[in-house]
């Protein structure tokens, strides 16, 4: 048996799609384990360009099954296309299963979401996750195993409806009715049915029989509901122990922790960002937008903002999941900068930090960098850790030795096999 949790180390966007896809050739069970569809990872294989916002990644590897965990939240709109999407590409579904005790993205709560983000949000996709997180811990919420019978569906909605309404109407949006829920829940319950699962008995008959389960996480540490920059975090939490949390189990049966980073460092949305590059420094990193791997959200074609690689972010990250190792992503695009910088503190009031210090500080923080030379090379052609430029090596070396976590795998291009394992 081994159980392998790959979570973002950073604000997410760094690349866990194409890592999971590619560890995903040794798995047995891959599970996605919280979040919804309010970010994507882009997977590019011998398939095409694909952007997954709720299945896992290992959905590419025909003898994998993949599991929507309990601790999501699905809109079943957005699974059904997802699928569909799939199986148009010739991409096989069928071991694709949803857990029972799913939460489930409901219409109110997307409209309720595009309504308080036109209110003055704080920046969210609109997809309704937050609303629907929120729903989970008011216990009244509708589960993907409700879908089993109709008669639960509408008793459950009739109940809930008139204050979903009252909020609607409150927000100056458009009201539903129960025949329109009723509608929607039962072409979900038609199309999604045959994947309902028990997801506790799926987790541990697979680490009965000794498989091999990687679990799958959605955004990075600063994200994180509880240790993240709130309030400009996620409604759920993206960190190595939720793993065992929302899958049922103990952590202790967790063998290996991957911390997935890029060279660099890129958020979307509000908050602070303390190693944020210059406007025309970020644009040679984040590209047109016409290449799969530029920066732009994979969910809302935004634009990223781009900062050198902070340090300090990855050491609270593995303080908070453990890290095992770490891969580091996109190498490859700093391979024209003649110089390149990395945070190695922070700087408060003239004095250096020792922890992560709260949001509002965040914004006042100076960072402290180290100048490293860059190596004006392709590396995107390396194969091996001996063929990269010895500039680049150096580089690698140095956030081993400032986190203490050896980097295991390098990404250095868009590709499914533009790995270095080292």
């Amino acid at each position: 048996m081994s159980v392998k949790v790959v979570v973002g180390a950073q604000f997410g966007d760094e690349g866990k799609g194409k890592l999971v896809d590619w560890l995903a050739k040794d798995a047995d069970l891959v599970v996605r384990f919280q979040g919804g569809d309010n970010a994507g990872h882009t997977v590019i294989n011998t398939h095409g360009v694909f952007k997954l916002h709720i299945i896992p990644c290992g959905i590419f590897r025909p003898e994998c099954q993949c599991l929507i965990g309990t601790g999501t939240v699905v809109n079943p709109d957005v699974l059904i296309a997802e699928i569909e999407m799939l199986n148009n590409a010739g991409i096989s579904t069928s071991k694709l299963l949803l857990s029972e005790n799913a939460h489930l993205i409901m219409p109110w709560h997307v409209k309720l979401d595009e309504a308080m983000e036109r209110a003055g949000g704080i920046g969210t996709t609109k997809r309704g996750v937050g609303q629907a997180y929120a729903d989970k811990f008011l216990r009244n919420n509708l589960r993907a195993g409700d879908l089993h019978d109709a008669t639960t569906i509408r008793d459950r909605v009739s109940s809930h409806l008139e204050y979903v309404n009252a909020q609607l109407a409150f927000m100056g949006a458009e009201k539903f009715t129960l025949d329109d829920i009723m509608d929607k829940c039962l072409y979900w319950q038609k199309k999604l049915a045959p994947l309902l699962c028990d997801a506790f008995d799926v987790v541990h008959s697979a680490l009965s029989k000794g498989a091999r389960i990687l679990f799958e996480g959605q955004l990075g540490a600063m994200k994180d509901i509880d240790l993240g920059i709130y309030p400009y975090v996620t409604s759920s939490n993206p960190v190595a122990a939720y793993a065992a949390v929302s899958g049922g189990f103990s952590p202790r049966l967790i063998d290996s922790i991957t911390g997935v980073c890029k060279a660099f460092s890129s958020t979307v949305g509000d908050g602070p960002f303390p190693t944020e590059m210059t406007e025309s420094d970020a644009a040679l990193l984040r590209g047109p937008g016409v290449n799969p791997d530029d920066e732009y959200g994979a969910r809302t074609g935004r634009p990223r903002r781009i900062g050198w690689l902070d340090l300090p972010v990855l050491r609270y990250a593995d303080k908070i999941n453990g890290f095992d190792e770490l891969a580091l992503t996109k190498l490859d695009k700093l391979d024209a900068l003649p110089e390149i910088k990395i945070c190695t503190d922070y700087l408060l009031d003239g004095k250096v930090l020792r922890n992560m210090p709260n949001t509002y500080d965040l914004y006042r923080v100076e960072p402290a960098y180290e100048i490293l030379p860059g190596w004006l090379s392709d590396t995107s052609r390396c194969r091996t850790y001996s063929d990269l430029p010895e500039n680049a090596k150096q580089y690698v070396q140095t956030i081993c030795d400032k986190t203490g976590v050896p980097i295991r795998y390098i990404g250095n291009g868009p590709e499914r096999d533009s790995i270095i394992r080292l």
